[in-house]
C-alpha cells in the first residue's frame, strides 16, 4: 500500500511512519521551512511543498492535483495544520491523527483545551477524514493520562509518543485489511 504523508511541522509523527518501513510516495507539507521536509530527504522520499494561498479553492485543487499524481492508496495526515476541503476528502482516503479522545477536544488546541476541561485522561485518536473538522469516523484511540503536573507541552509530548504508535499500528492494519480484499 503506497501512502502520502500530509505534515506542516517537525514531523515526529512522519519520523514514526517512515522508520516502520511503509511505502511513501511521497511527504507534501504546507511549510517550506518544515523540519519533516528534510527528515523525508533524508529517508530518500520525494517532498512538495503547497504553501497556503487564497483564493482557498485555488490551493485546494494544487493540492488534489498534486496528490492525484503520485497515486497514494492512503492519505496519512501527520500534523498538517490544514483543514482539508470536502471535494479532497471524498477523492482519496485520508486518515488523521489527532492528540485527544475524539469527540472530544477537536481543533487545534485539542491538548490545551483538555487541560482546560480539568479531565483526568486524554489521548490521541486516528480517524478517517471527512468534510468536517475531526468529526471522521474513528479508527483507533489510545488513552493517556493527565498528571497533575502537566502543563501543555509536558502532555502533548506524553501523548506524542503514544500516538505515534498508534499511527504505525493503525496503518499496518488497514494495510493487512487491504491487502484481505
Amino acid at each position: 500500500m503506497k501512502l502520502l504523508l500530509l505534515a506542516s511541522g517537525s514531523g515526529t509523527l512522519a519520523q514514526a511512519v517512515i522508520d516502520a518501513g511503509f511505502e511513501i510516495g511521497a511527504v507534501l507539507s504546507d511549510q517550506p521551512g518544515a523540519q519533516v521536509l528534510d527528515r523525508a530527504a533524508a529517508a530518500k522520499i520525494s517532498t512538495k511543498v503547497i504553501p497556503f494561498k487564497k483564493p482557498r479553492a485555488e490551493w485546494d485543487q494544487e493540492l488534489i492535483n498534486y496528490v492525484q499524481s503520485v497515486s497514494p492508496d492512503l492519505v496519512v495526515s501527520v500534523g498538517f495544520m490544514r483543514i482539508l476541503s470536502s471535494e479532497f476528502a471524498s477523492k482519496f482516503k485520508v486518515i488523521n491523527s489527532h492528540p485527544a479522545l475524539l469527540p472530544n477536544f477537536p481543533g487545534a488546541h485539542a491538548v490545551r483545551d483538555a487541560l482546560s476541561a480539568g479531565v483526568n485522561q486524554t489521548g490521541c485518536t486516528v480517524h478517517w477524514v471527512d468534510a468536517g473538522v475531526d468529526t471522521g469516523q474513528v479508527i483507533a484511540q489510545r488513552i493517556v493520562d493527565v498528571l497533575p503536573n502537566d502543563d501543555e507541552a509536558s502532555l502533548h509530548e506524553r501523548i506524542k509518543i503514544v500516538e505515534r504508535q498508534l499511527i504505525v499500528e493503525t496503518i499496518k492494519s488497514l494495510e493487512s485489511q487491504s491487502e484481505r480484499s
